[in-house]
């Protein structure tokens, strides 16, 4: 059972639903500049304009999806919450820090289960200068 008091999960879940909302609110506002961005790249004129107007559409697409992901994430750790997991590794089932969850509110692994995901799922490096 996590160590986390009730002050605190109560605390986690008005920040992680505040994020949301705001996280939300980015989403929306991107889409509303999708419209905009369809018509720059309609009225390219040459390939530098071509190229402008691709990467517009490639950063506001990669924004919201980061955006979408950190949503998902949010609905996850409020669902641990509710189900009491919250504040426990997903991995070896230790207590999280809070340390770690005020940096991290949707963290599901301690920090050392989360070091050694990132070293096992980090892709291989290639050749370098």
């Amino acid at each position: 059972m996590p160590t986390l008091t009730e002050e605190q999960r109560t605390a986690f879940t008005r920040s992680l639903k505040q994020r949301y909302r705001e996280l939300w609110n980015e989403v929306q506002g991107e889409l509303d500049n999708a419209p905009a961005f369809a018509e720059i790249v309609g009225e390219a004129r040459d390939l530098e304009d071509e190229a402008t107007s691709d990467v517009l559409v490639d950063v506001n697409l990669a924004a919201i999806h980061r955006n979408i992901q950190e949503m998902r994430d949010i609905e996850s750790s409020l669902g641990r919450i509710i189900e009491r997991s919250y504040g426990v590794c997903t991995d070896c089932g230790d207590d999280i820090a809070p340390e770690r969850l005020n940096a991290w509110p949707t963290a599901k692994r301690c920090q050392p289960c989360q070091n050694r995901y990132e070293r096992q799922h980090m892709p291989a490096k290639g050749p370098s200068l």
